[in-house]
């Protein structure tokens, strides 16, 4: 099918009586043998409208009344693709890309998405650049089975505007609660089942599901850490004598929140460390039973996976480990968008910026890394990211286009998974990207988007 890209221009009032019709630049017209003054259908995301074309001597444009743009939720300025197909006298315009973000504040209408309001403007501007239109959603505007969903965009200020199913669906959801509301779960499969919508980053993935799924998979059991679902005291006293550290983490956890490190002593006690909202917690217990009854309570509200604790690499003596950003580009194949080295501050053992992490470049990381085992590290680091990419892929249920790796080096030289979120921050590699204005990472997604929509 043939494809431009057309910048929308949208008349204050309509252009004449007949408000269905669209002025098309006439050199598209031409090229494209479009029928003039005849019944045709525009289709935009999951809206159907019928119209007519009549051609325009700007060039590129697509000039459309205000009436019709209302109920497309199309914005002046939208740089989009037009198809058009001869067979079924049809123009389609998009993709149309929906965000399904957790939550907004209205009352901020600068930062109606708090921290992720300048990702979202950045994701505006990559549609723009690439031929797609994109708004966001919350749980509360997904109600069900509906059409049209009210939702916001970005024009010179954010607004909320009635746009159609969208061609693209990016979960952008941060806990399977959010995911699994029914009304969210009946407006997905609405989407798709009425609009053939892509749905990607289906689903909110916890850490055990993650570890048992790669696990199954042939050559990836060398990334994995010794890890279970904890639930009895007889596993905790199993790994504790096998390792001399092991860690507890909450399965849905995020940002190194709610982490334990528990270390055996030579005299046979047992000291903690618990990562809280203001830093770290130590405490020592003369047994592991005294340990155990003390997390007991913690276990009844939030699930745990323990996990054999790893020598790290260290630069200056503090842990460092590696996020790859894995997406997949225009063909659909996984590629490693960015890999960042982030060193735990001090008095830290977790590496996230939220707890005094710092970040840096793979390379330097290695090259202050006070062991030697850092040889190639840069090169293992990133087949382990594909490699785990396309476990992902294999493995769990759903359709993923883009994965935060995390990655762990220890001092032999061995690449270790840590986790695998399929919600990836879009603040960690702001300060090293080389484009200040939209970043690799956001270009690829929209690429992506657009490719699988088939535009």
């Amino acid at each position: 099918m043939k494809r431009t890209k057309v910048r929308i221009q949208i008349k204050s009032s309509d252009m004449t009586a007949d408000s269905s019709l669209l002025m098309i630049s006439y050199p598209i017209v031409r090229k494209w043998k479009i029928p003039l003054h005849q019944p045709l259908q525009l289709r935009y995301g999951g809206s159907r409208e019928d119209v007519k074309v009549i051609p325009v001597s700007k060039a590129g444009m697509l000039l459309i009344g205000a009436a019709l743009a209302a109920r497309l939720g199309l914005a002046s300025g939208n740089q989009l693709c037009l198809q058009y197909k001869a067979s079924s006298r049809t123009l389609q315009l998009g993709p149309l890309i929906g965000v399904m973000m957790s939550r907004v504040n209205a009352g901020v209408p600068d930062k109606p998405f708090g921290a992720n309001t300048a990702f979202c403007r950045e994701l505006t501007n990559a549609c723009k650049q690439y031929g797609a239109s994109v708004f966001f959603i919350t749980p509360d505007d997904m109600q069900g089975a509906i059409d049209t969903v009210r939702g916001w965009h970005y024009t010179n200020r954010w607004e909320t505007a009635t746009f159609p199913l969208p061609h693209v669906l990016y979960n952008r959801l941060t806990s399977r609660k959010l995911e699994n509301r029914a009304t969210v779960q009946q407006f997905v499969e609405h989407a798709r089942s009425q609009q053939s919508t892509v749905f990607f980053n289906t689903t909110y993935l916890n850490k055990t599901e993650v570890f048992d799924a790669l696990g199954k998979e042939s050559g990836l059991q060398m990334y994995l850490p010794e890890s279970y679902l904890l639930k009895t005291f007889l596993q905790l006293k199993s790994m504790c004598a096998k390792h001399a550290t092991v860690f507890l983490k909450p399965i849905t956890g995020s940002l190194g929140k709610g982490i334990i490190r528990i270390r055996k002593q030579p005299d046979g006690a047992y000291i903690c460390h618990f990562t809280n909202l203001s830093g770290t917690r130590k405490q020592s217990f003369t047994s592991l039973s005294s340990l155990y009854a003390a997390i007991s309570g913690k276990m009844k509200t939030q699930r745990y996976q323990i996990q054999q604790g790893l020598q790290l690499l260290t630069v200056g003596g503090r842990p460092v480990d590696f996020r790859a950003l894995v997406q997949r580009g225009k063909t659909g194949q996984w590629r490693i968008t960015s890999i960042v080295a982030r060193i735990a501050g001090n008095h830290h053992f977790v590496s996230n910026l939220a707890r005094g992490g710092t970040l840096s470049s793979v390379k330097e990381a290695l090259a202050r890394s006070d062991s030697a085992a850092a040889v190639d590290g840069y090169a293992k680091l990133r087949r382990a990211a594909l490699h785990i990419a396309k476990g992902i892929e294999t493995q769990i249920e759903g359709h993923f286009a883009e994965l935060g790796v995390d990655l762990a080096l220890d001092t032999n030289g061995r690449v270790w998974l840590i986790e695998v979120n399929s919600k990836p921050s879009k603040e960690d590699n702001t300060p090293l990207s080389s484009d200040p204005k939209i970043r690799p990472s956001v270009k690829l997604l929209v690429q992506y988007a657009r490719s699988a929509a088939k535009f």
